[in-house]
């Protein structure tokens, strides 16, 4: 196929799109979408080498593949080798450990699985992930394994008319099923491959009914084009369930401007565009790691314009000096396939990765001094929590921590599951134990049901927890104090590690359902919790602990980086007055509950917290296991405020 300088346009556009989204969401909110403008380009180009090959009655399969593998693979490899090798100095286990498993993932092109399993795409969690945008290389990928194969036994049975035909309802249908899809289904929807295919075959269709159009028509079809793709990159976000039926407008966009065919456009054919075009794939793997060493390292944010820069320059070294090698693709026989280099290229950075995933506490010795793993080693969780947290239609595995009679029952979401084994210490050192009726995100509210994202699929497992629990106490442990404990401002205002926090649709619902984080949804929330506490009250003593400050970083990750970059240990702190703003609503309906019920109050914050600031450590030992949740440390250090409750019993 001749060279096409508008499809070389594209790429920039679409890469353009992609960088800008990533580094700053503000600057592009759809730049996203640049994906999907890429998944045309490869569909219309893909589907030429095979149509051509059919239709010519030379196509080999085995030669196609090795053409995308010495196209695709020698640059994503490079990218993978030069991350392992800096999270050996810089990452932590764990991060390392994720690293080793998705470079494994990567280049055996089975990403987009994984992260599907792991997260949705725009969750806070994917800018912990170096090689997150590489699950578009593998939905390519299986596309282009199946592709060839689907086509080829299709001719056995057909015409190419007839295949021509198919490939246009194929798409109609692939289009009606991702609308569908998107919203039942929503990250599955956006990583795999059965959602996405519509947008490559739709080039194709571009490639098999190419327009005859006068120049002035041109003209217009690629204004139109760039109208749908410019305009999605600026009024469609990640809030917008993706792809859905709004892919219609950067994909349909691709598609006229590859049907129009402007090898002069000033747009698309500018020597700026061109170059960007070039290097578009290289730009491509190395800008997220990039985004993700700004948000890891905690680096200021202007640090984006020289990240911007870099990815730019290495993408023109990769394209000049990895993506040019000529690899061999025309092999004599089956056998001398196996001759082909990236393959083994391929193969050796997947089994380092996965030996990394699989032997990381193996070699974290080699990798980390003892200071350095004394501060990691705060992040271990209580190997009961798996076990102890699974509630299955309201009922609790109801662990016991200590020894003894049960001495307090404690029951809240994740905040209570971490504390369980400093508090079972205490009640053990008063002859006792306690009972553990924990769930995480549950507060302790009955009746209460929390929907996902999207506000579908309610799940009622924490209400029927906590109505369970209230029968629980009452039937077969009178008069045995029960502990309160929750991260309870998250469920009145969401998250507070981004500055539009209060902006995020509520989640939790009883008896009404609120658009917004109000003051009337507050009021709601707090009188139901009220109202359970209360009803525990009627058989029981109740402790309502205090909520633990929450630090906005992840403290022994942070601490070991910066012991990392500088022998030095960074302390995480928050001011005592940014503390008590953020929990003033959580404190009222903790005190209402007090006066109303009887209910009494435990603190934590004269152990973490001075008269100006709370602290994430105490003499360089976190006190968090990441930005929230106490770690066992944290835990014993407060367990004294317990001390109070195996008084009385």
């Amino acid at each position: 196929m001749k060279f096409r300088k508008d499809i070389n346009g594209i790429r920039a556009l679409a890469v353009i799109a992609v960088v800008l989204f990533h580094l700053n969401t503000a600057w592009m909110p759809g730049g996203f979408a640049g994906v999907d403008v890429f998944f045309v380009i490869s569909g219309f180009l893909m589907t030429g080498i095979v149509f051509r090959g059919i239709e010519q009655e030379n196509f080999s399969i085995l030669k196609f593949y090795v053409a995308r593998a010495n196209r695709i693979i020698p640059a994503l490899a490079l990218l993978c080798l030069v991350l392992l090798a800096f999270g050996w100095f810089y990452l932590s286990p764990l991060e390392y450990k994720a690293l080793g498993k998705h470079a494994a993932s990567s280049v055996t092109f089975l990403s987009n699985i994984a992260y599907w399993r792991e997260a949705g795409y725009f969750d806070a969690a994917s800018h912990e992930k170096w090689l997150l945008h590489t699950w578009s290389l593998s939905v390519e990928w299986q596309f282009y394994i199946l592709y060839p194969l689907i086509l080829v036994a299709m001719r056995k049975f057909m015409s190419i008319k007839t295949m021509k035909m198919m490939l246009v309802i194929g798409t109609i249908l692939g289009f009606i099923f991702c609308v569908i899809a998107t919203y039942r289904w929503p990250n599955p929807s956006y990583y795999l491959l059965p959602t996405r295919a519509w947008e490559m075959m739709i080039g194709g269709v571009a490639y098999l009914y190419p327009f005859t159009l006068q120049e002035n028509r041109k003209k217009l079809v690629e204004k139109i084009g760039l109208v749908l793709i410019i305009t999605s990159y600026f009024l469609i976000s990640a809030k917008n369930p993706w792809p859905g039926y709004l892919a219609i407008f950067p994909v349909v966009g691709s598609f006229l401007i590859i049907q129009a065919h402007r090898d002069d456009s000033f747009i698309t054919g500018n020597i700026v565009f061109q170059k960007l075009g070039s290097w578009s794939y290289s730009i491509y793997l190395w800008h997220w790691p990039f985004v993700v060493a700004i948000y890891t390292f905690s680096l200021p944010k202007y640090y984006i314009y020289p990240g911007m820069a870099l990815c730019i320059l290495l993408g023109f070294l990769s394209y000049k000096y990895v993506e040019k090698i000529k690899f061999s693709n025309n092999f004599s026989s089956f056998f001398s396939y196996f001759k082909s280099k990236p393959t083994y290229i391929a193969g050796f950075v997947g089994l380092l990765g996965s030996m990394l995933f699989m032997k990381t506490d193996a070699i974290t010795p080699l990798r980390l001094t003892a200071e350095q793993i004394s501060i990691i080693e705060q992040q271990q969780l209580d190997p009961r929590t798996e076990v102890c947290g699974k509630v299955e239609n309201g009922v609790s595995p109801s662990c016991i921590y200590g020894e003894g009679p049960v001495k307090a029952i404690v029951i809240g979401d994740s905040h209570s599951q971490v504390q369980n084994v400093a508090i079972g210490n205490r009640a053990s050192l008063a002859g006792g134990s306690i009972l553990s009726l924990g769930l995480s995100a549950c507060p302790t509210i009955r009746g209460l049901y929390w929907v996902d994202e999207n506000g579908q699929n309610p799940d009622y497992n924490c209400g029927q927890l906590v109505e369970n629990a209230i029968n629980l106490v009452a039937k077969d442990y009178p008069d045995i104090p029960v502990i309160i404990i929750s991260r309870t401002s998250l469920y009145f205002h969401s998250y507070n590690e981004h500055k539009d926090f209060h902006l995020d649709p509520p989640t939790h619902f009883v008896d009404q359902i609120f658009p917004e984080r109000n003051e009337e949804y507050h009021n709601n929330l707090s009188e139901h919790m009220i109202s359970s506490v209360c009803e525990f009250k009627q058989t029981n003593p109740v402790y309502l602990v205090r909520p633990t400050p929450e630090m906005l970083q992840n403290v022994p990750l942070t601490m070991l980086k910066s012991f990392m970059f500088s022998d030095k240990i960074e302390s995480i702190k928050i001011k005592l007055e940014d503390y008590d703003q953020r929990h003033q609503v959580a404190y009222k309906m903790q005190d209402k509950a007090a006066k109303q019920c009887g209910a009494e109050i435990l603190n934590p914050i004269p152990h973490l917290c001075d008269s100006e600031y709370c602290y994430g450590d105490r003499n360089g030992i976190p006190l968090y296991n990441d930005d929230d949740h106490l770690s066992s440390y944290g835990a014993e250090v407060i367990s004294p405020i317990y001390d109070v409750v195996f008084e009385t019993t």
